[in-house]
């Protein structure tokens, strides 16, 4: 099944723009977890396009904090005032606010989420001592990359409970091989080929590789190919260059794109 929004192009996969819908119809919050560059920030771009809805992205860093989120006091020539942040733009006005690789962000940071992903649906602002009812068109969108977790780095259970939860996969086959025709405008061949390449590198074990190749890359290397980009050239700085460092693995990638071009 394929949708396209005006200017969002998003394959669905299976229900997750319906399990989307029934969440926004009882204003739960989502998370969404899933490799990198498998689709989650175009599926939640293209929600907001279909329900027209403003969509407010946060990518999340170790650095960014309660104040990036809720804003701050800033000082001009006329005194000092309050500034809101993206969070609490969205909490008031309606919206989507979408956190990006949520577990990036440092977990005193998630804890401002937590009045506003339960029943009370409130953002607390300690600041300013405000407590901002949710506006009714108001959802939280969270995601992460399950890859990345570890001892030091991970939601909390009292964070995740909050949450409805997707797990999102790479596109199948045929899915992915329509979205490289059309986000590169190259054969359908091209695509198939490019599409077996990618699923053979997501198998391997034997080599040191800290992350699959994502559809986001196999679109790159289609797009340098669409402009006349020799193919060995493309798979090399679009997918193997990105995907590892070390010398041997770079020699076992190149192998296995040469027996496929």
């Amino acid at each position: 099944m394929t949708k396209k929004a005006n200017s969002c192009y998003y394959q669905v996969q299976d229900n997750e723009v319906d399990i989307f819908n029934f969440a926004m119809a009882h204003n739960l919050p989502i998370l969404i977890k899933g490799p990198t560059g498998c689709g989650k920030t175009r599926f939640v771009e293209y929600m907001a396009q279909e329900l027209e809805r403003e969509l407010v992205t946060v990518s999340c860093h170790d650095d960014l904090t309660a104040a990036d989120l809720l804003g701050r006091h800033l000082v001009s020539s006329d005194g000092t005032f309050w500034q809101d942040g993206p969070l609490t733009r969205a909490v008031r006005n309606g919206g989507i606010c979408y956190l990006d690789e949520i577990i990036e962000a440092r977990k005193d940071t998630t804890v401002v989420l937590h009045s506003l992903s339960d029943h009370r649906r409130e953002l607390y602002l300690e600041r300013t001592g405000e407590v901002i009812k949710a506006h009714k068109d108001f959802m939280l969108v969270v995601s992460y990359n399950p890859g990345y977790q570890n001892m030091m780095k991970g939601l909390k259970p009292s964070t995740r409970q909050r949450f409805v939860a997707m797990s999102f996969d790479y596109p199948t086959p045929e899915n992915e091989a329509d979205i490289l025709v059309h986000e590169a405008g190259i054969s359908l061949e091209l695509a198939k080929t490019l599409v077996k390449l990618g699923a053979d590198i997501r198998r391997l074990s034997d080599i040191d590789l800290k992350a699959a190749v994502s559809t986001r890359l196999l679109i790159y290397a289609a797009k340098m190919m669409s402009s006349g980009c020799h193919a060995q050239m493309a798979c090399l700085h679009c997918i193997i260059e990105p995907l590892t460092d070390e010398t041997e693995t770079n020699k076992a990638l190149s192998t296995l794109v040469n027996a496929h071009f």
